[in-house]
């Protein structure tokens, strides 16, 4: 790789560069310090060494912007370059912790090769930044907006991408214990949580809870995914321990996520879009992020929302309602076989539900009856095809209060209700 920096960049940047090579040099090594300080291990290089590494690094960062810019990328003679996926490897490469050079003397550099006061002038380095990271923009933050935008270096960018807007508040506590969040996905689930994809937030972080629905905007997870996550971590972690919201989420995700189960769950709400082999590789990518991890406070906003849905899920109402969902109307036909035995019980009588071709949907007797159920099993003609209501049976009253629930059924069916005693409703 370093011989194609040399070759394929760094030659190509000197060549259209506006100043000498010598003046690129100088400015280098004017902050050799500073630069060397950006690093967390002592680099063993000489200055004239440092110097040469730090500046070849420099124009092939420069060079390439400028090449996507130009859409000149795939024009290059190596072939090796020219692949699609070669590009990918060096986004990867460039968003490593371990691998940046401060922001600022790629600026600087920039900006004596191409001065600005120039009529021919490019975008300026931060505008070709973000248009290199675009993809991780989704927030789509404007340069042109914030031109002081303080940006230590590109892990430090890729952080401000996916930070919401303002700060929230913090809590302080020694470990997250009691605050976390005591269920996965699947058992909110059970409990009634509904989960919906917020397609109006673009910020990862940006998660809400409230009457009962949990809404998540919509995260990617592939190949990628862990690499980009563990970078933002070591990134706060190092440089931002008490303001560390990428941790927070990462976090809240280790406890949302547990099982396959958990994973099938937000990605059948469309929360998790899926490009790894199975659940299973999913959830491991989120419980292996936080491990080893300090952290000193957390998010309030999450605080708040863990404390919340472990309430829900806590509350005996809230569960006996899922249940009734669960295992009693869960489809159409169970809501009908369900008010079936709602009928039969409050009329005292026993009844029979069936669709317009005369399959019995569901039935409910009484215990002590005994006749003839050969014309309860017999096919009823609809009178018409639209679902109408005709009531014959001391039962009124009751089949009036359930007659809403009735009409959620397929309109194109015709249901009877047949008493088992001498009356009978047809509906």
């Amino acid at each position: 790789m370093e011989t194609h920096k040399h070759v394929f960049f760094f030659k190509a940047f000197v060549d259209r560069s506006r100043t000498g090579l010598d003046n690129l040099i100088a400015v280098v090594r004017n902050s050799e310090p500073i630069v060397r300080e950006y690093y967390s291990e002592n680099i063993e290089l000489s200055e004239r060494e440092f110097v040469r590494m730090v500046l070849v690094d420099v124009g092939f960062i420069i060079e390439l912007f400028l090449k996507i810019h130009e859409d000149n990328w795939y024009s290059l003679d190596d072939p090796t370059l020219s692949r699609p996926w070669f590009t990918n490897k060096i986004i990867l490469d460039l968003i490593m912790l371990e691998n940046q050079l401060p922001f600022f003397i790629l600026e600087e550099i920039f900006n004596l090769a191409f001065p600005p006061s120039s009529t021919d002038h490019p975008p300026s380095f931060l505008e070709l930044t973000f248009a290199f990271f675009d993809y991780y923009n989704v927030q789509k933050l404007d340069p042109s907006a914030t031109p002081d935008f303080g940006t230590k270096h590109f892990t430090d960018l890729l952080q401000t991408f996916h930070l919401k807007p303002g700060k929230s508040e913090r809590y302080f506590f020694e470990r997250m214990g009691s605050n976390a969040l005591l269920y996965g996905a699947n058992e909110l689930h059970e409990a009634g949580v509904k989960f919906k994809v917020n397609t109006t937030k673009k910020c990862l972080l940006d998660l809400n809870f409230s009457g009962g629905v949990f809404e998540i905007p919509q995260i990617m997870v592939q190949e990628e995914t862990e690499h980009e996550f563990r970078n933002m971590i070591a990134l706060e972690q190092c440089h931002y321990p008490f303001e560390s919201y990428i941790c927070d989420y990462a976090l809240f995700l280790d406890c949302l996520i547990n099982t396959s189960m958990d994973v099938d769950i937000l990605v059948h709400r469309q929360i998790i879009r899926k490009f790894l082999a199975d659940s299973d590789d999913v959830a491991r990518v989120f419980n292996g992020l936080c491990k080893d991890i300090l952290h000193v406070n957390f998010n309030a906003d999450y605080y708040n929302m863990c404390t919340k849905l472990n309430a829900f899920c806590k509350n005996p109402w809230n569960n006996m309602k899922a249940t009734l969902r669960r295992d009693y109307c869960k489809t159409p036909w169970q809501i009908v076989a369900s008010i079936a035995g709602i009928v039969g019980k409050r009329a005292g009588v026993g009844c029979v539900i069936r669709s317009d071709r005369g399959r019995v949907l569901a039935a409910s007797f009484r215990s002590d009856f005994s006749g003839d159920l050969g014309s309860i099993c017999n096919p009823l003609r609809p009178r018409s095809s639209c679902p109408k209501v005709v009531v014959e049976s001391d039962a009124a009253e009751v089949i009036n209060r359930i007659h809403k629930l009735l009409v959620f059924c397929d309109e194109n069916h015709t249901i009877t209700i047949k008493n088992v005693g001498d009356k009978k409703i047809q509906i």
